[in-house]
């Protein structure tokens, strides 16, 4: 199979959360541990940095990878989901995965995968760590794709573990109070390990600091212990915390004396981002003369923060292109949204997207107003035919909708 052939073999033969949702979720670590041992345990030659959390564990990790490329590592980064291509996942310095080593890979053990019903997620797991251990980096950032402890990526005994922060989100899998969330986030939490944890509220810390006890695992709260924050590329006001988490685990990693990160390395790393790792979507601008605004953040904790920093800016007339997945709480989310918006309500084109017409009338019930369109492209489009220069165009809701942008 060739690459497109290959990929689309991987998103339709097996689960996938990004397009199936709630079916896709698998409850153990058989299937991995399994696949691990299949491939001789790539993971065990592997030194990373495991990032877990509700928001920022993308940012994060990017931020991460960035500041050890500026340190002179060779550092491999396995983030998820993607927005454009599958390669997005599994970077080394910022270069995508080759399209042939992906079809060499899976041609090579799909026989494996079919007889043990291996999920999307868990081939892709096994595929990063398999070419970061080919690939001899010196420091791979691993970011959880769902949860912690029975996340597929969670077989690693990382140098440090991370966790941005807690909210209500995926609460059909994770539980539905932050604490319930919490416990599962903190199961990455390894014996002796140390971990920083970016943002804690009443409900969660007694959870980590439990976990952490339990382990021997030495527990550093970056909110409490980092004053000084370094700017960076990454202009979203929700990265303040991120940035926090990023200046505390360096911190922790120069401490253990295998990896050095100078001063210098970690406000260079910071300030490129973008250059470095080619992420995309976190509150990333596509226009001026109207300003054009994405952003992927799509739960209450991420939305706030968000909308927030969108009231803060100056223009003459808003508009907004909205979509959302149907897994949704809507009731948690449109509220924070602006009333004083033009909406163009879309259905990003997955499985999982939300039908516009459910999606207008309960954004009606919260005052937001506007028309439904049959695609995310004709949406914005449309938004843009409508803006004046001193206009203001935010588009989001998911990571979907901003999948459909023309980000470059």
């Amino acid at each position: 199979m060739n690459y497109q052939e290959t990929t689309n073999w991987m998103f339709n033969q097996l689960p996938m959360y990004q397009l199936q949702g709630a079916s896709a979720y698998k409850e153990d670590l058989t299937n991995i541990k399994l696949l691990a041992a299949h491939l001789n345990h790539p993971e065990k030659q592997l030194k990373c940095i495991h990032v877990a959390g509700t928001n920022g564990k993308g940012s994060t990790s990017h931020m991460l990878a960035s500041v050890l490329q500026e340190a002179g590592y060779k550092v491999g980064l396995y983030t998820s989901p993607h927005l454009k291509d599958f390669r997005e996942r599994i970077k080394i310095n910022g270069a995508e995965i080759s399209e042939d080593f992906v079809c060499e890979f899976v041609a090579k053990h799909k026989d494996f995968f079919e007889a043990n019903d291996m999920s999307f997620f868990e081939m892709s797991v096994g595929l990063a760590f398999d070419y970061f251990a080919a690939e001899k980096v010196d420091i791979a950032i691993i970011e959880v794709g769902l949860g912690g402890r029975l996340d597929a990526t969670n077989i690693i005994t990382p140098l440090v573990s991370v966790i941005t922060n807690i909210d209500l989100d995926h609460t059909q899998f994770l539980g539905n109070t932050p604490a319930a969330i919490a416990g599962e986030k903190a199961g990455i939490i390894k014996p002796d390990v140390p971990v920083v944890i970016g943002e804690y509220t009443n409900e969660t810390q007694p959870v980590f600091l439990a976990k952490a006890e339990e382990n021997k695992a030495p527990v550093y709260f970056a909110s409490d212990l980092i004053s000084t924050v370094f700017p960076s590329d990454l202009i979203g006001d929700y990265q303040f915390h991120n940035k926090k988490t990023v200046q505390q685990t360096i911190a922790v990693l120069n401490a253990q004396n295998e990896f050095k990160v100078s001063d210098e390395s970690l406000k260079s790393g910071l300030l490129k981002v973008v250059k470095n790792t080619g992420l995309q979507g976190r509150w990333q601008q596509l226009g001026t003369n109207p300003k054009i605004i994405c952003d992927t953040a799509h739960n209450k904790h991420g939305l706030a923060v968000v909308m927030h920093q969108l009231q803060n800016e100056k223009f003459e007339k808003l508009h907004i292109v909205l979509g959302v997945v149907n897994d949704k709480d809507l009731d948690s989310i449109l509220p924070l949204f602006p009333k004083n918006a033009q909406y163009y309500f879309c259905r990003p084109d997955s499985s999982r997207g939300l039908d516009t017409e459910i999606l207008k009338e309960a954004a009606k019930k919260y005052d937001l107003s506007g028309e439904k369109y049959a695609s995310v492209a004709e949406a914005f489009a449309t938004a843009q035919q409508n803006a004046a220069k001193n206009d203001f165009i935010y588009v989001g809701g998911s990571t979907f909708v901003v999948a459909e942008l023309p980000l470059n």
